[in-house]
Formats: C-alpha cells, sequence, structure tokens
C-alpha cells in the first residue's frame, strides 16, 4: 500500500519559513513525480510545485518561484517543500502527492496523496 506522510506544517509570522516534508513508502516504481499542492478554504486545489524522483528536475508555480524550494532525499524516500518569505496569502492546507506519469500540474495525474498539513501565516 501506498503511504505518503507530511509533516512540517505549523504558524508562522509573515516573513518566516517553514519545511514540509513527504515520506513517501510501499511502492517500487521506477519513476515518478512528487508534488506539492494547497487548498485554502473556500478554493481549489492549488498545484505549488514538482519533482522528478530520478533526475530531480524541479517546476514551480510563478507565486512562489524564488521563495520556495522543492527538493527530495532518495536515501529516505522523502521529498521536501522549503518556503521561505512566507506571507498570509501562503496560508493552506499542503498536499504532496504521487504520479507516475502525466501532466506535473493536473491534480488529477496524481495517483496518491498525503493527509494534508496545516500551513498559516499570519500578518
Amino acid at each position: 500500500e501506498v503511504q505518503l506522510v507530511e509533516s512540517g506544517g505549523g504558524l508562522v509570522q509573515a516573513g518566516g519559513s517553514l519545511r514540509l516534508s513527504c515520506k513517501a513508502s510501499g511502492f517500487t516504481f521506477a519513476d515518478y513525480v512528487i508534488g506539492w499542492f494547497r487548498q485554502a478554504p473556500g478554493k481549489e486545489r492549488e498545484y505549488v510545485a514538482a519533482i522528478s524522483w530520478s533526475f530531480g528536475v524541479t517546476e514551480y508555480v510563478d507565486s512562489v518561484s524564488g521563495r520556495f524550494t522543492i527538493s527530495r532525499d532518495t536515501a529516505k524516500n522523502t521529498g521536501y517543500l522549503q518556503m521561505s518569505s512566507l506571507e498570509p496569502e501562503d496560508t493552506a492546507v499542503y498536499y504532496c502527492a504521487l504520479s507516475e506519469v502525466g501532466t506535473w500540474r493536473d491534480p488529477s495525474s496524481y495517483d496518491y496523496w498525503g493527509q494534508g498539513t496545516q500551513v498559516t501565516v499570519s500578518s
């Protein structure tokens, strides 16, 4: 059974930083993509960033580019989202997800999702 477990969310002041982790287990895919999405109250789930596991190719949505960094530790089967210069608009539940193939920015491409972790940025 594929499992994704996020951690690292919390409350932070604007301008602060947080690092989210996504521990993956229970699969033997040759290659895949780890994506991060977020969902604020009353809004649709939004793509944030993604990384290809084998080659470490990354992509970001424009609103976080230059502030967020996605990475992975292949030995630990763990993906990370380092968030800096956080803004109140970044407040949301953040989800990591795993996709074998498909469009990185499309949530329907991802077959497995974590439970989500709350990030709250105060002004």
